[in-house]
């Protein structure tokens, strides 16, 4: 896909803030220190679009970047930072979970995981809640340039197992360092992109 216009166009902290004009969004979840921001700016060709960050559980809002006008990315607070207190990790919660089940726009779910480990509680946890809502998903290995090539197969293998996926189930190797599996990623956002337009179409 051809990025022609990236900007952050809303910073949410209750719906209230959330973009009013209908366009398709794609979320991204993943525990703090995953690399969403660093997902983001790879996969849209900005070095600093996303602010990456040392401080794990830095940003508590849910960010919209909308893309060449036509959809949006929408970053969520990450999940599994232990220094962030329960009260607030509590707000993040309903916040995420209000945002995943009653927000029309959305089409689709990106959930990241990191390759080199295996997915921890949090992961799991939020891989069965994407089931259970039935929102379009997919997983993604991030920092695949950590591990080398030879072995991500056996380390997608343990993803599967660890989140009970068939054998057969697409786990799609990412690196922000390199580029790899950005293509592949956006062929499937571009398929549920072109989804929700026939959709909107026929509604």
């Amino acid at each position: 896909m051809k990025i022609t216009e990236a900007a952050l166009a809303a910073i949410a902290a209750n719906p209230a803030q959330f973009p009013q004009d209908g366009l398709p969004e794609i979320a991204l979840v993943g525990r703090s220190n995953v690399g969403k921001s660093s997902f983001i700016n790879r996969m849209l060709g900005r070095k600093r679009l996303a602010h990456t960050s040392s401080r794990p559980g830095k940003t508590q809002t849910l960010n919209f970047y909308r893309i060449n006008r036509h959809f949006y990315f929408v970053d969520l607070p990450g999940y599994g930072y232990a220094q962030v207190s329960k009260r607030q990790q509590a707000a993040w919660g309903k916040l995420i979970e209000g945002y995943l089940q009653k927000r029309p726009p959305l089409c689709l779910v990106i959930q990241l995981v990191d390759i080199r480990h295996k997915p921890t509680q949090q992961d799991r946890q939020m891989w069965e809640y994407l089931q259970w809502t039935a929102i379009p998903r997919l997983l993604v290995a991030t920092k695949a340039d950590k591990v080398a090539r030879g072995q991500w197969q056996k380390h997608l293998g343990i993803i599967r197992k660890e989140l009970d996926l068939e054998a057969s189930h697409p786990v799609y190797p990412f690196s922000a360092q390199d580029g790899t599996g950005k293509d592949a990623v956006w062929q499937i956002i571009g398929e549920h992109l072109s989804a929700e337009r026939v959709a909107a179409d026929n509604s």
